[in-house]
């Protein structure tokens, strides 16, 4: 692997435990009760990862980013600790929320804007002050009115400290690095390496957790947190999924494991 600071994924090193949060959607009050309950169980050598999905859907994306900024800065002054201990994973709504910023550049923009909308990026752009409804005119009016929309995007963001930071510093995986344990937002294609799983972490590769005991690699878990069958909260040997349905009714669960695999502690709210 390579180094800590790799663009592309989040390497954990020398971690007692790793505790890992399922998507989130915008569900701030339960982020906000899972926060509470870590802040107590935390110690000295814990890492995290958030799996990703932490936007879309719910209607609080900007305080929610706030809020994993701020439990950030709380992880962070535990002794030791770096920056690099607390990892953003990419979702598909960090996905899609990066890929309208070029929006001008897609060959059927007003296609494009329509499929983000009907996968929940509407309440996020709501969020940051922008009726999302307002992409569709510039749509019909060119690359350049295009650029003019997408770029109300970015400074909305730019305005936020520290959300472009978050935003633009999203990793597409996790790992330990022993091997243990192996962290993605949605989906794996067991027959392709990490370096070519490309948009399979976050739109595909469902089906090696329908597999739950099939190996791969060296990895003795592998963990996500989103599943879009919506099937819930499953423990397996050599998988899990962390999703209990967060911003769609359902709870947001933070599982802690070692780094051998083992369940080591579970929160809920």
């Amino acid at each position: 692997m390579a180094g800590a600071h790799s663009e592309i994924y989040g390497r954990i090193d020398r971690a007692r435990r790793v505790w890992c949060l399922g998507a989130i959607h915008a569900d701030l009050n339960r982020l906000i009760a899972v926060h509470d309950q870590l802040a107590g169980r935390i110690v000295t050598g814990d890492r995290f990862v958030y799996l990703g999905n932490m936007i879309g859907h719910g209607a609080r994306a900007i305080e929610t980013i706030d809020e994993v900024l701020a439990f950030r800065r709380h992880a962070l002054s535990l002794p030791g600790a770096e920056p690099w201990d607390v990892i953003h994973l990419r979702g598909a709504q960090e996905e899609m929320w990066v890929k309208l910023a070029q929006l001008q550049f897609a060959p059927n923009p007003r296609e494009v804007l329509h499929w983000v909308l009907s996968q929940g990026v509407g309440a996020t752009i709501r969020s940051y002050g922008i009726d999302p409804d307002t992409g569709f005119g510039h749509c019909r009016d060119g690359a350049l009115a295009i650029t003019r929309w997408t770029n109300r995007l970015l400074q909305a963001i730019h305005g936020r400290p520290g959300h472009d930071e978050i935003l633009s510093s999203l990793r597409r995986y996790a790992a330990t690095s022993s091997d243990g344990l192996l962290f993605v937002n949605a989906g794996l294609d067991t027959g392709r390496p990490l370096s070519e799983q490309r948009d399979t972490f976050w739109w595909g590769g469902s089906a090696c957790f329908d597999t739950p005991n099939t190996t791969y690699g060296n990895f003795r878990l592998i963990v996500r947190g989103f599943d879009r069958t919506g099937a819930g909260v499953a423990m397996g040997d050599r998988r899990a999924t962390i999703d209990g349905g967060c911003g769609f009714g359902g709870k947001l669960h933070a599982a802690c494991f070692t780094p051998d695999g083992e369940l080591a502690d579970w929160l809920e709210a």
